[in-house]
Formats: C-alpha cells, structure tokens, sequence
C-alpha cells in the first residue's frame, strides 16, 4: 500500500464490509457490459526496440527509493527495489502480461498443468532442462520443497510476511524425472500460478537462519539474466551484473545499478548523470517535457540577463513550486542569484537528454472510510460520503493535466484489462447530492444549533486523536476545516484554525436506541470497533437490482439547497478528520483531497484536515485507524481471490481483546465478503473464480468502506536513447532486453517516440 509518492509498492504480496449479510444485490450485479473484456486504459511506454538494435554492454543507474533493507521478498521489510532485484535475478514461473495475466516463463518452464483435481489437486512442473543456479546446479524439486516448508506457517521460526498459498500445499516431490516437481494440495487451490514466483534456492529457504537472516544483503546463488555484485548501503547502491551461467538471451547491458535518491532531488541526480532512468512526479514531469521542446531554442531563462536575473529566477521557481526559495534568493546578493540561475539553466540543458514515458501503474488511489467508530460506523454516512463525490471529476485533477485516460476505477479487486474487472460501483450509485443528504438526514444529521465544544477535546477519528497533535508548528500544513460557516474569513484570510471536538465514537455509541447488528454488536472491548455486519436500515424493501442502505427510507425529504453550515446531530457538527500526507511528492493527491474535501461540504459534512509527514502517514495513521478519511493506493494483482482477501477481510477480535483488521485499515468488513473469497479460491474453474470475485466486488462497493478513485499515473524520465525501459505498466520487465541504443538506430513507434 502507498501514498502518491509515498510508501512502498510491495504491501500486496507482502506483510506491508458492513451489511452485505442483508445485500439484496442480484448475483448479476457481479457482472456487467465488461464481460465481453476490457482493455487496459494505456499500454506500455518502453522505447521497444528489438535486441539487435541494442548495443553490447552499457551500465544503466537506475533511481530507487531506497537500497532495500533486505533482498528476500517474502519478509515483512521488503520493498519495490527488492522485487526489481528479485525480477532480474532470480528464477520465476510465471511472469504478468500486458493484460496483468500471468503466463508461464520459458526461460524456466516448459510446461505446467493441473494433471489431477481428484481426490486432490496435483500440479505438475516441467522445468527447462537448461534452468541452473549460478553455482552449477540444476533448479529442480528440492527447491520447491525448501521454499514451501519455509513457506507454509508450520515452522515459526522462519519469520515470514505470507504464506498464502504454501499453507494449502500437502507435499512436493520430484516427478518422472529431474526436470519434474510434483505439487500435490490438501485443499484446492485456484491461484496455484502466484506460488514460485520468485524461486529461491534451497541454500537460502533451507534453514530458519539461512531465511531470516541469508538474503537480507546478499544472495549468493541466483538463477537470472543478472547475479547481485554488492549491496553498498554507504553509496546506496545495488549493483547487478552479467550472470555467467545464464541460459537465455544474454543480457545486452553489463550492469545494472540500483541507486538510492529521493523523489524530490530525482530530476537534480537525472540532471548530474547521477541516474539515467528514474520514476519522477507530474511536476518533474513537466520540467522534463520542457526541456525537450527547448531543443534547439534558448530554455526560458536564457537570455534574461543580469539586469532581469532575480526576476527570471523566480517565475521559474514559482512555475515548480519553490516560490519562498525564490524570496530567499532575492534578498541574497547579486552574484548569488545568478549563481543558482546558471545551476537551473544547467539543469535545463542536461535534462534535454531525457524523454517522459508515461502510463498506468498497475495501481489504485482510493478514498479509505473508517468505519471503526464515530459518524463513519453507521453505513448510511459511509453511502452519503460516496454519494457526494463526482469521481471522474477527481480522476481529471490527476491524470487529464498528464495526457492520460482519467477514467474512473470501477472495482476494487482488477483494473481495465483484467480478466477479472467489470465496473461493479453501479452497487452503490453515482454522484446525487440530494440522496446523500437524504441518508444524512435519515442517520440523524441535519441542520440545527451546534454546541460549543469543549477545548482539549478529541477530533473526529476512530481512535479520538486531538487535532492539535497533528498540526506542525502552526503552519499551513497543520489542521484546518473545511464546511463551517464561522471559519468562512479566517480561511479566506489563509489562516489556520484548530478545532478540538468530543470523539464521535462516544457520540454514536450514546445514542438512544441504537440497534445491534444481527452478527455483532457494536459492545465491550475490541469488538465495539467492529464495523456493523448485517445491519438494515432501509425501511422499505428495494428494488431489484437496489442495495438496501443505498437510498433514504420512503417519504424522506431532501433538505432543499446546500446546507446553511454544517450538519448536526445532538448538538454535536458533523466533522469529519482526513488526514493527507504533507510532502513533497504529494501534492496531486493533496489537490484531490481538497476537491473532496468542497464536495463534501455542499451535503453539509465538514472535514478536518490534517496533513502529517510522509513518514509517519502509514504507520501513525492509517495502520492505526488515527482517521476518518485518508487517500492511500493498493496495487492491482493477477491474484485477486489471494491477494485482496486480507485487504477486505472481516476485522475480527483477538485473543488479547484487541482487533485484528490484517491490511484492512477500514475496519470494514463482512462474513458474505470473506464467503466470496474462500468460494473464488477453492474453484479449479477460471470462469467461476472470475465471477465470484466480480460478486465480491459488488458488495465491498455496496458497503463503502473504501471508494476507488483512479489509476495512478506511472512517469518515468528516461535518456532517450534507452530502449526497452519505461513505464511498463502491467508487465513485468525483461531486463535482459535492456540497454542502449546503437548509433543511429530507432525505437520502435509508440508513445514516447
């Protein structure tokens, strides 16, 4: 899971909803026009060339976030640079397509098959007899069998982030020869295809220490077109170079290094030829683009003169966002200002040399809705929060400004092109801002008085943190709210205003009258934070096709034109805490915050916003439910039904008393959602699977505990004359078809040519 700009990629495959009990959704709403197939929104922006228009040789610097804390990508620690060294060092059976679909590697696989389901399920690899690890043996059964007991959650001495799939594996044994493994399953297992992928060697999966501590900063054995040299944790490199042994094509560059530079300083190391491909933001981007259509012209800076030094350094500066840097130049003497001028038209210059290749990350920003506690507990604000938004509008705010399709996500478990994705958000309904103030009206929230709160009381969030914690230094990056009439020209003025409220948990669960849930009660200790499960608030029946919960009960009346302030309930306001992230690489999703944050209010639900360091926005917020709303992304996956579960599953107390929500940070969750999944995981059937996991989808929609915004932008600046390196969207790299250019030769047609 990550941010806009912030946090690791790797949380899927990595240790990094209320009333679907009572859903009267058709099973058809799992299914949609889709169904005839989609297309991803935009295809791969590699510069593809064919291998023999590549030169020999060449070091590619690649820029990472960071050198991994560990190479082993099966520990809770690992990141995006150790599945990128992990891609091009180690063995995989299956890699993704361009569709996300995994398909079968023959560098390493001949052939694999399910050759029984009964009595039990048996797989059955056939290894390329030419697959060998780079100290001369042969990849084969004692590998698989060494990865699976590391794997499977008997031995807890191996510290492992996941076991999905190994815990259902009974017992692996070699075949009719060498070059097969045989698999056999305790229980079926549909997504057989994601086990493997990577395939250590026995050397580092044999023994808990090997595991835990063997691959964590190097990996003697690999099995890939590229072997680790080093892991430089003082020049924050890792460097790849050519595997010897290596069976396949061979790799057209000699090495590849992974070096560490953070997002805002990427155009600056791009700029030195500190790195020649990196992931950058839309506002680097930009810098980039500007750059190349200066070609053969003067950049806008050049030309400005001494006299007109500190004027032209601030409109650039202002045009990328470092305006008080800016001031600060001005003051400072003359020889100053034309010094850092001379640095960014240098900048300039050099970042000629790059091109912007552009795509989809497989990838999506959704709005997360806590439904632990508070306001949010209680669906029918969750359906007013969906309601409110006009999706494609946020969706335009990221990815029209960049060229790219701004189309709305309309699942929470594929993207466009996914066998599995169909837009299942017709569950819950489009924008209506009169339904949503409607079902405000139906929970109890309408206009009226508000009492004055109590100072040092707590913001609206699940936990009750004060907004005072967050603010940072009083500065705009603190805690400001947005909907109340009585802040209207201290916000004009662009100051800030901390509020401090009673934590709506206690508000909700004092409420006269308050129903309990058919499969549990909002009660004692841990439990109380357990989202609703099964609770009907409809009071009508619906109609075919309707999910209960969805529209106000019959005869509810609209309030007529916006809200006179916010919404009250008791006295109390209906506030709402969105915690954002305040970096620098977060500002389109900062942007998007903002939007969401007006459209809540024409339906009279204030937000709260609190913007927390980058560092801390994870870990101190949404793992720890310290919010109502948060904008975050998870990735896609070919594995759905595996993958997801942990992320939609019903939070479930633990023995200590405490709430085990797994990677489900909305605390919502419901029995028919986990029902779904261990049906689509327990088919041998692809056509099933994919339409249990579309009925899923429809009623994660319905419970709106999380809202699916967009796909998220993947822009990589790149030296143009790099081929076969870019923004790959769906599919995985190959990295031995990497490398540069040879005089005078041309990538293939596409985006970035």
């Amino acid at each position: 899971m990550s941010h806009d700009g912030v946090g690791p990629r790797a949380v899927m495959r990595s240790a990094a909803f209320l009333t679907a009990g009572a859903l009267a959704v058709p099973l058809l709403a799992g299914c949609s026009s889709d169904d005839a197939g989609s297309k991803p929104l935009a295809g791969q922006d590699i510069a593809p060339a064919a291998r023999t228009l590549v030169a020999d040789g060449g070091t590619l610097r690649w820029a990472v976030d960071a050198v991994p804390e560990t190479l082993n990508t099966f520990q809770a620690d690992a990141d995006a640079g150790t599945t990128r060294v992990a891609q091009a060092v180690l063995p995989a059976m299956f890699r993704l397509d361009a569709a996300g679909q995994p398909q079968r590697d023959p560098d390493y696989l001949d052939s694999a098959r399910v050759v029984e389901t009964e009595p039990k399920q048996v797989v059955v690899y056939r290894l390329n007899q030419q697959a060998v690890w780079s100290d001369g043996r042969e990849i084969g059964a004692a590998d698989f069998a060494a990865q699976w007991r590391a794997l499977s959650g008997k031995d807890s001495a191996y510290w492992t982030a996941r076991n999905a799939g190994y815990d259902r594996i009974e017992k692996i044994e070699r075949g009719a020869n060498d070059l097969e493994v045989k698999v056999t399953f305790s229980r079926p297992y549909a997504d057989w295809k994601s086990l493997f992928s990577p395939l250590y060697p026995k050397d580092v999966m044999g023994t808990p220490d090997a595991f835990n501590d063997g691959a964590r900063k190097k990996l003697k054995v690999t099995a890939g077109p590229f072997a680790v040299k080093k892991v430089d944790t003082k020049d924050k490199d890792v460097v790849l170079t050519r595997n010897p042994r290596w069976w396949g094509h061979p790799a057209k560059l000699s090495e590849i290094v992974l070096h560490a530079v953070p997002r805002n300083q990427r155009t600056a190391a791009l700029a030195d030829g500190k790195v020649d491909v990196a992931d950058i933001d839309p506002a680097d981007a930009d810098r980039v683009t500007l750059a190349g259509r200066a070609q053969g012209t003067s950049t806008p800076l050049q030309g400005a003169g001494g006299r007109t030094a500190a004027k032209a350094l601030r409109s650039w500066a202002v045009v990328y966002g470092s305006d008080e840097k800016a001031a600060h130049h001005e003051r400072r003497a003359r020889k100053n200002q034309v010094k850092a001028l001379t640095k960014l038209l240098r900048q300039q210059d050099a970042l000629r040399d790059f091109v912007v290749r552009k795509s989809l990350e497989p990838a999506y920003t959704q709005l997360a809705l806590n439904g632990a506690g508070g306001p949010l507990a209680d669906e029918r604000v969750r359906h007013a929060v969906a309601r409110a938004l006009n999706r494609g509008e946020l969706a335009g705010i990221v990815l029209k400004p960049l060229g790219l399709p701004a189309v709305p996500v309309g699942s929470h478990l594929a993207l466009s092109g996914q066998p599995a994705y169909a837009d299942n958000s017709d569950a819950l309904g489009g924008q209506d801002t009169a339904q949503a103030r409607a079902l405000l009206a139906d929970a109890g929230w309408v206009p009226g008085p508000v009492k004055e709160q109590k100072k040092g009381g707590k913001a609206a969030g699940a936990e009750g943190h004060s907004a005072k914690d967050e603010s940072e230094g009083g500065d705009d990056d603190g805690t400001y709210i947005v909907g109340e009439d009585d802040k209207a020209d201290s916000e004009a003025d662009g100051q800030q205003d901390t509020r401090d409220h009673k934590d709506p948990e206690e508000e909700y669960h004092e409420k006269p009258g308050r129903e309990e849930s058919e499969e549990g009660h909002a009660g004692e200790g841990g439990a109380k934070q357990l989202a609703q499960d099964g609770k009907q608030y409809a009071k009508e029946h619906p109609k075919q096709g309707e999910a209960p919960g969805a529209y106000a009960p019959k005869g509810t009346a609209a309030p007529a034109g916006a809200p006179a302030g916010p919404l009250a309930k008791d006295g109390k306001p209906l506030t709402l805490r969105f915690v954002l992230p305040s970096g620098p690489g977060s500002e389109s999703l900062r942007k998007v915050g903002d939007r969401i944050s007006a459209m809540l209010e024409k339906v009279g639900i204030a937000t709260e916003i609190t913007k927390v360091p980058d560092d801390s926005y994870f870990k101190d917020h949404i793992a720890s439910g310290q919010y109502d709303l948060a904008l975050y992304s998870w990735p896609s996956s070919a594995f759905p039904a595996t993958d997801a579960r942990p992320i939609y599953a019903k939070p479930a107390p633990a023995a200590d008393g405490s709430l085990n929500v797994q990677q489900n940070y909305t605390r919502v969750g419901t029995d028919q959602v986990d029902q779904l999944f261990d049906q689509a995981i327990a088919t041998l059937d692809e056509d099933e699977e994919r339409d249990l996991v579309r009925k899923a989808d429809s009623r994660i929609w319905a419970a709106a505990g999380s809202i699916p915004l967009y796909q998220r932008p993947e822009l990589v600046a790149a030296r143009k004359n790099l081929a076969n390196v870019g923004a790959f969207g769906f599919q995985a790299p190959v990295y031995a078809d990497m490398g540069f250019l040879k005089k005078g030769a041309k990538p293939s047609a596409g985006p970035s040519s």
